[in-house]
């Protein structure tokens, strides 16, 4: 990339701290003029977020993301006049808050299609919100594999060097230990595979997580292990992956912090969630897997509790925006060091 990436930046929920974290973050010495950030909300809702901070900035409206000039002096949100005009309460399920933050999402998402943008970086979003508004979708995922027709798109979270790519997120546990299953396990690996080679690992390393205790101890503790992963495993390395596995879940975290792996791959939402947050919760991030362009994310909700508080910390959101910018001129997790 030739310049300096341009990003989109949705405010999230303006009932909860999005708002907040972001002008924070944006506005933090450590991003300097190292893109080209753009706000996607609206004027007002920025400049409350400034007033709430303390934060003293000038904010421009632009019609169209057009290339302009970087400067810590200026905050430039895209216009959106749907929704400029409307006063968002803190700390409440609001049918409004939910409809603008899905619209606000829906925005980047398409920008990022056309290309107008480099990548996305995205504030928490609340389900309940979205639900009230009559929203269809549950979350952000949702509205990507609906706009960008993706068949598989998957989450990873991560805290500096220790990186969990999830075979399931949002499931029932009984639901994500049925779908650990020898496709699915493959197609994960596959995946994280092909986004860390375009990302800049020459033969990335990869670990698999076991589902159950002691990776099954051969058998006595459950079989998924040799029916269903361990054959993914095997089937991976004929395609010259670079796997191991599968590996108990009670040691797997702490060799990839040591840079055993490089990435992990986890089975469900808290066996790959617990073990980042535990090792560095303000500093996690969230990447997707399988989209046609760059969205990260903070790995933190709406927090209506503190919201309109100034209380937030913006920790994760600074490292959301770095983490996107390193990516879109593919220097791998640059950012994020």
């Amino acid at each position: 990339m030739t310049t300096i990436p341009k990003i989109a930046i949705t405010l999230g929920d303006p009932s909860g701290i999005g708002p907040e974290i972001v002008v924070k973050a944006i506005t933090h010495p450590s991003l300097g003029k190292t893109s080209q950030k753009i706000v996607i909300g609206t004027t007002r809702q920025v400049i409350k977020a400034l007033q709430l901070a303390g934060i003293e900035k000038e904010v421009q409206t632009l019609k169209h993301p057009t290339n302009t000039e970087e400067t810590d002096d200026v905050i430039r949100v895209l216009e959106c006049p749907e929704y400029e005009e409307k006063d968002f309460l803190y700390g409440k399920h609001i049918k409004e808050s939910g409809a603008a933050s899905h619209f606000w999402v829906e925005r980047a998402t398409k920008l990022c299609l056309e290309k107008s943008v480099d990548a996305m970086v995205t504030a928490p979003v609340n389900k309940v919100s979205w639900k009230i508004a009559g929203s269809k979708d549950t979350g952000h995922l949702e509205v990507f594999k609906r706009l960008t027709s993706s068949d598989y798109v998957a989450t990873m979270l991560l805290s500096d060097n220790l990186r969990c790519m999830h075979l399931s997120t949002h499931k029932p546990l009984s639901e994500a230990c049925e779908y650990v299953t020898k496709e699915n396990v493959l197609r994960a690996i596959e995946l994280t595979y092909k986004h860390f080679v375009e990302w800049g690992f020459e033969n990335p390393k990869i670990g698999v997580a076991a589902l159950n205790p002691h990776a099954s101890d051969d058998g006595i503790i459950g079989n998924t292990e040799s029916e269903e992963i361990t054959p993914a495993i095997n089937t991976a390395k004929l395609l010259n992956i670079n796997v191991s596995g599968p590996h108990p879940a009670d040691s797997v975290f702490n060799q990839g912090i040591n840079g055993k792996y490089d990435v992990i791959i986890v089975m469900y939402h808290d066996q790959g969630h617990i073990p980042v947050k535990v090792f560095g919760l303000e500093r996690s991030v969230t990447v997707n897997l399988g989209l046609p362009f760059i969205r990260t994310s903070v790995d933190h909700g709406t927090a209506f509790d503190i919201a309109g508080k100034n209380k937030a910390d913006e920790t994760s959101m600074i490292e959301a925006i770095k983490l996107s910018i390193s990516l879109a001129n593919c220097q791998g997790f640059k950012g994020t060091k």
